[in-house]
C-alpha cells in the first residue's frame, strides 16, 4: 500500500515511516500552489486554482470563496452545488468527502489529523475521514473533529465543535457539539 492509500484508509502514520518524503512533497506543492488562489479575483479562477491543488476537476456549480486553506489538498472531494464561504481550513491528510448541495460557512475548520497522546509517539498523526453527507449546513466558524460524518440535511450551528457523528436531519450545537432538535 502507499503512503496516499495508507493516509485514506486511516489510522496511525508514525513520524518514522520512510515513505513520509511522498506526502511532504505534495505538502510542498500545495504550500506552492496556495498563494495563487489567494489572490484569485473570480470564481472561475478560484475553481481552477483549486482544482489544480486537489488534483481534479471541481463542477462548475460549486463556488469557493478565497482566503481558503488547505495543507495538503489531494484527498478532498468536492460535490455538486457546494458553497464554501471565506477563510475556511481544511486538514485533510485523511480525507475530506464533501457531497453535493453542502453549504459551509465562513471560517468552518476540517480536521482530519490528530496526534497520539503518548508523548514518545506525539510527532506521529492519527488520520481519520470526515464526510459531510447530502445538503448538510455547516454554520461560520464551526469545527469539525478527526472521524466525523454528518448525516443527510443535518446542520452544525455556528462555533460547534463536532467529535461525534451527527445523525441526518438533525441539529446541533455547542462544545462539544450536542443534539438540539430534530428537522
Amino acid at each position: 500500500m502507499d503512503i496516499f492509500e495508507s493516509m485514506r484508509a486511516g489510522g496511525l502514520l508514525r513520524q518514522d515511516d520512510p515513505r513520509l518524503p511522498e506526502m511532504w512533497k505534495v505538502v510542498s506543492n500545495t504550500i506552492k500552489l496556495s498563494p495563487a488562489l489567494n489572490s484569485s479575483t473570480d470564481i472561475d479562477q478560484i475553481r481552477q486554482r483549486l482544482s489544480e491543488i486537489i488534483g481534479r476537476e471541481i463542477d462548475k456549480s460549486t463556488i469557493v470563496f478565497v482566503p481558503f486553506y488547505t495543507n495538503f489538498g489531494r484527498h478532498i472531494w468536492l460535490g455538486k452545488n457546494v458553497f464554501i464561504n471565506h477563510a475556511c481550513s481544511f486538514l485533510d491528510l485523511g480525507g475530506i468527502t464533501i457531497e453535493d448541495d453542502v453549504q459551509i460557512g465562513p471560517k468552518v475548520n476540517l480536521i482530519t489529523e490528530n496526534h497520539p497522546i503518548d508523548p514518545t509517539h506525539r510527532k506521529s498523526l492519527d488520520l481519520k475521514s470526515i464526510l459531510l453527507k447530502r445538503n448538510v449546513w455547516i454554520g461560520a466558524a464551526a469545527t469539525i473533529l478527526p472521524g466525523v460524518t454528518v448525516g443527510e440535511n443535518a446542520i452544525v450551528a455556528a462555533g460547534a465543535v463536532v467529535k461525534q457523528n451527527v445523525d441526518a436531519n438533525t441539529i446541533v450545537a455547542g462544545v462539544p457539539a450536542k443534539v438540539v432538535r430534530k428537522i
